[in-house]
């Protein structure tokens, strides 16, 4: 490789390796566990999956409640969140290490940075 090559790769590769948006994308798998399986998942935001265990990809800027239902199991319901996780931390520091203003001003937007909580959910239905 020569000289000029890797005057044009390296600052290239110092700002993707610190922008949230290219290394973890938009979306994050929430998993769904239950005891007993079986459950169907509703979410307000509109996403479900017939029975659990199952994963749903969901943005990872996202606030919703999941709804479980079972038969014989009374209905149970968990409110989602969003935090800065441990990595779209780092990233944001890469962001401003790297000098990418604009890296981070497209995590912010995309909520690249995000991670949903808590992930997985674990839920134990009072069943009769």
């Amino acid at each position: 490789m020569n000289m000029v090559s890797v005057a044009l790769f390296l600052p290239i590769a110092l700002l993707i390796s610190g922008c949230a948006t290219v290394t973890r994308g938009k979306s994050d798998v929430l998993e769904i566990i239950t005891l007993p399986p079986g459950a169907t998942v509703q979410t307000s935001n509109g996403y479900s999956c017939a029975s659990t265990p199952c994963a749903i990809k969901m943005p990872r800027r996202s606030e919703f409640a999941v709804s479980l239902t079972r038969e014989k199991c009374e209905p149970t319901e968990v409110n989602v969140t969003h935090k800065t996780s441990g990595s779209g931390g780092a990233a944001l520091a890469g962001n401003i290490l790297a000098g990418g203003i604009i890296g981070l001003g497209i995590d912010a937007a995309t909520g690249a940075s995000q991670e949903l909580v808590p992930n997985p959910i674990n839920v134990t239905m009072a069943c009769r």
